[in-house]
Formats: C-alpha cells, sequence, structure tokens
C-alpha cells in the first residue's frame, strides 16, 4: 500500500490548518473586540462579522472553476498571499465601516485559498489511501477551528491586547504562505472532450442534496463559534474558561479521528457520517438545554467527536460523487454550503441575542443540528449511494 504521509501531503496538511489557525484565531474574539472598540450592537455585531461567509461563499464556486482549469499551484500561491497580507486590514481599521470592509473582503481571499489548498491535497494523495487521507486533511480544518479561538482567548485574556491578536493571525498566516509555496505538485492527467462551459464547473450538482444538508450543520458552527465567547461571559459568568471549552472540543475532535479511521479506510462514509451528526445532536442540544458549567464544557467534548467524524465523511462523500476533473468543484461546493450555514448562523445568532436572547440563538443551533441529522438518515444516505461514482 502506497505511504499515505509523504512530504507533500504534509505540506498541504501544515499549510491548511495554519491558514484556518490564523483567521480562526480571531473569531471568537470578534464581538468582543467590535462591542469594546466600536460599541456596536449585537444585530449590528452580526451582519459585520457575516460579510467575510457571504464574500468567501460568492467566490468559491468560483475558485472551483479556476483550480480545474488553470495550474493549481499558481492559483493557490495567489489566494494565499493575498489572505496572508489581508491581515494588516485588521490593524488599520479605524472605524466601524472600514473593519467592516476589511473582514468582506478578507473572506474573497479565505474562500478561494480554502478551495484551493483542499484540492492540492486530493492531488498529492495516493488513489488508494483517498478516503483516508481527506480524513486527516479534514480534521486539519476542524483542529484548527477548534484549537485557535482557545489560543486566541487565552491570549487576550493574558495581555487584554487585540492588535498582539492581529499581528499574530498575520505571523501564522505568513508561515503558511511559505509553506503552501513549497508544494511540488504531480503531473495532471488532461481530459479529453471536456465542456467549455457548464453550472458543473462551478457547483457539484450531482452532490445537490449533500449540500443542502451540510448547510444544516454549518449554521450550527456559525453560533456556536461567534457567540460562546460573549455567551458564557453573559449567562454563565465564565470569563476566563471558553479556551478550555474550545481545547476541549479539539480533543474530542481528535479522538473522533482516532476512532474512525479505519471505518473511512474501509469506505464506510453514510455510517461515520451519521454517527457523528448524532453526536452532535446531543453535545448542541445539552449546551442550550441546560446552562451550567459542567454542560458548558460537557457539550463542547461531544461536538468535537461529532463533528471530527462527521465532516470528514462528507468531504469524501463530495469527492466520491464527482468525476476526477471536478476535484476543485466538489471541494468548492462543501466549502459553499458550509460557508453559506455559518452566514446564516452568524446572522441568526446574532438577531436573536439582539431580540430574544443568547440562549435562543443556541436552541437554533440545537434545532438546526438535529433536523440536518434527520435528513441525512432519512434522504441523503440513499441519495450518495445512488450517485457515488469511484471510492
Amino acid at each position: 500500500m502506497a505511504a499515505l504521509w509523504n512530504k507533500e501531503y504534509i505540506k498541504t496538511l501544515l499549510g491548511n490548518f495554519l491558514l484556518f489557525f490564523a483567521f480562526y484565531l480571531l473569531t471568537p474574539l470578534l464581538p468582543l473586540y467590535l462591542d469594546a472598540e466600536f460599541n456596536a450592537d449585537k444585530d449590528t455585531i452580526g451582519i459585520v462579522l457575516s460579510g467575510y461567509v457571504i464574500a468567501a461563499l460568492l467566490i468559491r464556486p468560483f475558485s472551483g472553476f479556476f483550480v480545474d482549469t488553470f495550474n493549481r499551484k499558481k492559483v493557490l500561491v495567489v489566494c494565499f498571499f493575498i489572505f496572508f497580507i489581508f491581515f494588516t486590514g485588521y490593524i488599520g481599521a479605524g472605524t466601524l465601516l472600514m473593519f467592516a470592509i476589511v473582514r468582506t473582503a478578507h473572506g474573497l481571499s479565505f474562500g478561494a485559498s480554502t478551495v484551493a489548498n483542499s484540492t492540492v491535497a486530493i492531488d498529492v494523495l495516493p488513489s488508494e489511501r483517498r478516503n483516508e487521507g481527506i480524513g486527516y486533511y479534514g480534521l486539519s480544518n476542524n483542529a484548527a477551528m477548534a484549537i485557535a479561538p482557545s489560543v486566541g482567548i487565552y491570549i487576550y485574556n493574558a495581555t487584554n491586547n487585540f492588535a498582539l491578536l492581529f499581528w499574530l493571525s498575520l505571523i501564522f498566516a505568513g508561515i503558511g504562505f511559505f509553506t503552501a509555496s513549497s508544494i511540488n505538485l504531480p503531473s495532471r492527467r488532461k481530459v479529453e472532450n471536456k465542456p467549455k462551459i457548464s453550472l458543473d464547473h462551478f457547483f457539484l450538482t450531482r452532490g445537490w442534496l449533500l449540500a443542502v444538508n451540510i448547510l444544516f450543520f454549518g449554521l450550527c458552527w456559525g453560533i456556536m463559534a461567534n457567540y460562546v465567547a460573549i455567551y458564557s461571559k453573559e449567562r454563565l459568568g465564565i470569563t476566563e474558561g471558553t479556551g478550555l471549552f474550545f481545547m476541549i472540543l479539539s480533543v474530542g475532535l481528535f479522538l473522533s479521528r482516532i476512532i474512525g479511521v479505519k471505518s473511512l479506510r474501509e469506505g464506510k462514509l453514510t455510517r461515520n457520517a451519521i454517527q457523528g451528526a448524532l453526536i452532535s445532536s446531543v453535545g448542541y442540544t445539552l449546551f442550550a438545554a441546560v446552562p451550567t458549567q459542567w454542560a458548558f464544557y460537557t457539550s463542547a467534548f461531544l461536538i468535537g467527536l461529532g463533528n471530527g467524524r462527521m465532516y470528514p465523511a462528507f468531504l469524501n462523500m463530495f469527492i466520491c460523487t464527482a468525476r476526477h476533473d471536478q476535484r476543485g468543484t466538489a471541494n468548492s461546493s462543501i466549502l459553499t454550503s458550509w460557508d453559506t450555514g455559518m452566514g446564516l448562523g452568524i446572522l441568526l445568532g446574532g438577531f436573536m441575542a439582539e431580540y430574544i436572547d443568547y440562549s435562543a440563538s443556541f436552541w437554533s443551533a440545537s434545532i438546526s443540528q438535529i433536523t440536518g441529522t434527520a435528513i441525512l438518515i432519512l434522504f441523503t444516505r440513499s441519495f450518495f449511494i445512488q450517485r457515488k461514482l469511484h471510492d
């Protein structure tokens, strides 16, 4: 069996981890920053923070087309450099409007970079280890999204300095850029008689129900990642424990990957997805239903354990539904759907917190997770089996 952990694959994992780490280092603290620096109310915070998601989902379908059509290495390097340099904008943004513009524009480069890097990762994987390799690649996303907020919160609690966090994000993104720039890609097989233009260049139409399904799960994460810090401070009186929340969540992610690696290698994708969705449903519901510290931290572990099984399985399902010349489109489709859900979650969470309370926001996350799980069990599982093209 071909080696999974080759040098180029490790570079793509590291570059992807640093890309997400740099971005999500700031995520749970930006509501606090906008409140402290610009005195923004809750629904305004939701609108400002959702700007990057809207921008990312707008660019991602085109990103899939670019990486499937042009030199993937060049596309990755250009997008990653723009993503890296944009962190300077946060440092210089002196007004709420300027911050909103920077955050929204940053979403364009973030969306394009994530599509390009994930497609490159598939190219450097041996075909017989692809399910397993994509699973670990998905974990690098999830791990960064879990670890980075805890690190950011810890640094902020220790220094009370937002500018330091902006500089650290810039540095981590720079390291990620230089890592991605050193990747060597194998030559791509030319596709004969490929249509010049079609909807499938921008969205994986064969996987439309997969996309709808992952949107519900992205909505939950949009609420959780962006509002857990301010919720725990206002409702539970936890001022320094949010970092621990994300650290426990990351432990759940890693454990789920260790537990699920064998079944992913064997191609049991729907089983992994359903098990993960069910576990996450318990976690989100516990978080919303029991506003105590033990439930706060237990739910973090369950959400991490569930997402660590669910997301890599879905990523593999998208790839298995696509032709080999649609890898970029498959990657852009799952990320577009996830970001659409996240954007809706940020907006919904902000408005519900403003006009009801944060508890209503997290009940919305629970309902969305349960709804997505029901769709997966009742419809998406058979939908995927009917449309699967390859292992």
